[in-house]
């Protein structure tokens, strides 16, 4: 087995999962890279164990993740999605041509679900013009209350998945639910989200990705991968992970939820795969 370099134990020491991330000397050198939505009381069920690790997609017409390290600009000052404290009428009626205020604006105001009545919705959160668009199903409740998605242990989890692979939110990932208001039943708690709900949603999703020009989509659980490639919601996330498919013209690679990997580390293996796969896609800069 290729030992890793002691930048890749570094990341890897800090996303707590140490030799997991290796990957069996069998399979195509990766180098320098890396639950879904609660239900009621209980955290979505991923499908059952996933066969073992295979990068061979990588090495299959995808330009592999060896040396040299991907190098990206230093950081900058960036220009959030939606710190321009304006909030401007939209342009027209129809979502593909609003700008971040008119979307921002659209987002709030909309009634075409019970999901929206009297919810506070949750923004995505990244640069205007990110290389990644990240697409989580809904929002949690310590989404609801931090106001941004994926945030809390998840959060930090994402963090630093995304630093392992060279990238990270502030400058290269939009982050965002693709259903803007947390579901919730009659008690209250979550739940599911419906496919009136996501049906309802998905434009303004679309709208993001185009407002930011990501040229990869990364999804995180069940719901965002199986609502955004038109699965029955229900259907496990097995089937589509290890893939690359489309959202439009845009490469889309499904992957876990943080949530599920913080509880099931031994999962973080098939994510650091998945992020591998979707780093692969990008051009070298």
């Amino acid at each position: 087995m290729k030992n890793v370099s002691g930048r890749d134990a570094l990341f890897l020491n800090e996303m707590g999962i140490g030799p997991l991330w290796q990957l069996r000397a069998a399979a195509a050198p990766v180098a320098d890279a890396v639950a879904d939505d609660a239900v009621d009381a209980a955290p979505e069920v991923v499908a059952a164990q996933a066969p073992a690790l295979d990068p061979a997609p990588v090495a299959r017409g995808m330009t592999p993740l060896s040396a040299p390290p991907y190098r990206n600009p230093p950081p900058v000052e960036t220009d959030a999605a939606w710190d321009d404290g304006s909030h401007a009428a939209p342009a027209g009626p129809a979502v593909a041509t609003l700008d971040w205020a008119g979307l921002r604006q659209a987002i709030a105001g909309c009634k075409d679900c019970a999901c929206g009545d009297g919810r506070k919705p949750v923004f995505g959160s990244g640069p205007r013009q990110a290389r990644w668009l990240i697409a989580a199903g809904t929002p949690s409740a310590l989404d609801e209350q931090a106001g941004q998605p994926l945030s809390g242990e998840p959060g930090k989890l994402l963090d630093n998945m995304l630093h392992a692979v060279g990238l990270s939110r502030e400058r290269d990932a939009y982050v965002t639910p693709l259903v803007k208001c947390r579901p919730v039943n009659a008690r209250g708690g979550e739940r599911a989200p419906t496919l009136e709900e996501i049906t309802a949603c998905r434009p303004f999703l679309e709208r993001e990705l185009a407002l930011t020009g990501a040229t990869t989509v990364l999804t995180m659980g069940q719901v965002a991968a199986n609502g955004l490639l038109g699965r029955a919601l229900n259907e496990p996330l097995a089937g589509v992970r290890g893939q690359v498919h489309a959202l439009g013209d845009v490469p889309l690679v499904a992957t876990l939820h943080p949530g599920e990997l913080l509880l099931r580390g031994a999962d973080k293996a098939l994510a650091w795969a998945d992020l591998c796969r979707a780093r692969s896609l990008e051009p070298r800069t």
